[in-house]
């Protein structure tokens, strides 16, 4: 049986991308580049999100593809943003099918059916964008405007950051809280709201201890979810806008808890119970991922 750190370790290895998901992202989302470039005209493109700041969590989906529109495209901004969207969706199912592709408020999904395979993408989502300066638009629905701005590039770089200043483990804590809201149903939405939550919550140097780090993680998230959470490129609107009072009252209580079973553990492993203690870990925090040896 491995101690609790060493299982923090494999859990934290488990959830990094392989470099068979790389290759399989690299070359889906270069084949949708292409698909999009035969009917729009593009200044430029790029994958970003979550994916490309590395706290994607697995399995791999959702990743961002911002398709930069050309000026000749312009029109699409005179109009309402459904209609840009609707375009990009025609597109895209006329290449992979209609069942696959599916409309969002501010991008187009394309998914796979990779049922039965592993290490693959199951899913992309393209965001069509126009230059602003030095940032971007993009549409979406449920702004006033049907636009927002924003700078994902500013995302990454306090990403990046962030990791250092951890000791290289800030991507890894991530990753991981974010197993921990995918297998509770999703209290936190969007998962970005936990990145960041973590640029301010988790406090460098790295401790060095992952159940410490984790309870007060946790409880420090509980605390604070109620707060507003701003773009971190103070270009679009708050990140924390997504959930209603009553959303943030149920992720409180189940940040909460996770607080508690992370104390519970602790202790447990305090006085020996070594087992007992991943047993915790895995049923009542992070799920099946989280190992036992």
């Amino acid at each position: 049986m491995i101690d609790v750190q060493e299982a923090f370790r494999k859990f934290r290895s488990r959830l990094e991308l392989t470099q068979r998901e790389q290759a399989d992202a690299s070359r889906r989302q270069q084949e949708i580049r292409q698909v999009l470039a035969r009917e729009f005209k593009r200044e430029h493109d790029f994958l970003t999100g979550s994916y490309k700041r590395h706290t994607k969590t697995k399995p791999l989906k959702d990743v961002d593809i911002f398709f930069v529109l050309h000026a000749d495209e312009r029109h699409y901004r005179d109009k309402p943003p459904s209609m840009g969207l609707a375009d990009f969706e025609r597109v895209l199912a006329d290449e992979y099918g209609s069942a696959c592709v599916s409309r969002q408020h501010r991008s187009v999904c394309v998914h796979f059916d990779i049922a039965g395979e592993e290490e693959r993408v199951m899913s992309f989502d393209v965001v069509p964008a126009f230059a602003k300066g030095n940032h971007y638009e993009i549409p979406d629905t449920t702004a006033p405007d049907g636009w927002i701005e924003t700078d994902p590039r500013v995302h990454e770089e306090l990403a990046q950051k962030a990791h250092a200043d951890f000791n290289d483990e800030w991507k890894g804590m991530v990753r991981m809280a974010k197993k921990w809201n995918e297998v509770r149903g999703k209290p936190l939405r969007p998962s970005f709201l936990i990145e960041v939550m973590a640029l301010d919550l988790l406090r460098p140097p790295f401790g060095g201890d992952y159940p410490f780090e984790f309870k007060s993680f946790f409880a420090s998230m509980a605390e604070r979810v109620y707060d507003e959470w701003p773009d971190p490129a103070g270009l679009g609107p708050a990140v924390s806008d997504g959930m209603s009072r009553a959303e943030k009252a149920e992720a409180a209580r189940a940040l909460e808890a996770a607080s508690e079973h992370a104390r519970h553990a602790i202790r447990l492993a305090r006085e020996g119970r070594n087992g007992d203690a991943l047993r915790i870990w895995r049923d009542e925090v992070f799920g099946d991922w989280f190992p036992l040896s």
